[in-house]
């Protein structure tokens, strides 16, 4: 059975509310994020071979769980899962599960994160059973979460996050629709988040263009690599 997008949102904001009051908003969605992330890849593509993201050999979902409890869970993530994942995909600034200035420190830590990852094993988040065609259940995920994000942080919505509306306007001003293009069309982003931006374009055009991105945050680029 497809996964349901209310049951999917129902269950990041849980998660939030198990960071919330230690930190920013903008701190957390990391955190969320992160975790959101290794669920999803875990899901899809742990033991696939040439899948477009690697998940190394007790690096997955799975092996976080088996974590929940331990009174070093912090950085056994960090070693065992983190570190691990960011290697094989080469990604960097991963946030720290082992903070105790944004996760606290002893028990409080400890029941802070097994409770988070509980959130994401409720069976309603099987991300192998979904993907219809042209779902993007990940891309609305994050889209979601950096709408709440923004919103709750207090800060300006284009510090971290471009509604879906407003790259759907860019992606028309651009004019790709009425382009003749072809594989060599290209469209780029520096600073491209998720790529919603990008996937719009593309939307646009008539024909498969290719599309290059580059994001700073670790945290998205991974959101990048699967959905480009």
């Amino acid at each position: 059975m497809a996964l349901k997008k209310s049951e999917l949102y129902s269950s990041l904001w849980s998660s939030c509310d198990e960071l919330r009051g230690g930190m920013d908003a903008s701190q957390y969605k990391d955190y969320i994020l992160v975790l959101l992330f290794i669920k999803y890849v875990s899901d899809k593509y742990a033991g696939m071979p040439f899948a477009p993201i690697t998940v190394p050999e007790g690096a997955s979902f799975k092996d976080m769980v088996a974590l929940k409890g331990k009174p070093d869970i912090g950085d056994q993530i960090n070693k065992k899962i983190i570190g691990p994942l960011s290697n094989a995909n080469k990604l960097s600034d991963m946030p720290d599960f082992h903070d105790a200035t944004k996760l606290g420190s002893g028990k409080e830590q400890v029941d802070r994160l097994t409770n988070l990852i509980a959130i994401f094993e409720n069976p309603a988040l099987d991300f192998s059973k979904n993907r219809a065609e042209g779902d993007d259940i990940l891309g609305d995920a994050y889209e979601y979460l950096m709408r709440h994000f923004a919103t709750e942080s207090g800060k300006s919505k284009g510090q971290f996050y471009t509604p879906a509306e407003v790259s759907r306007i860019i992606a028309q001003i651009l004019g790709v629709r009425q382009a003749i293009t072809t594989g060599a069309t290209t469209a780029y982003d520096p600073t491209c988040g998720s790529g919603s931006l990008l996937l719009k374009v593309a939307d646009e055009a008539r024909t498969k263009i290719t599309l290059y991105g580059q994001e700073k945050d670790a945290a998205t680029s991974g959101y990048d690599i699967t959905d480009l």
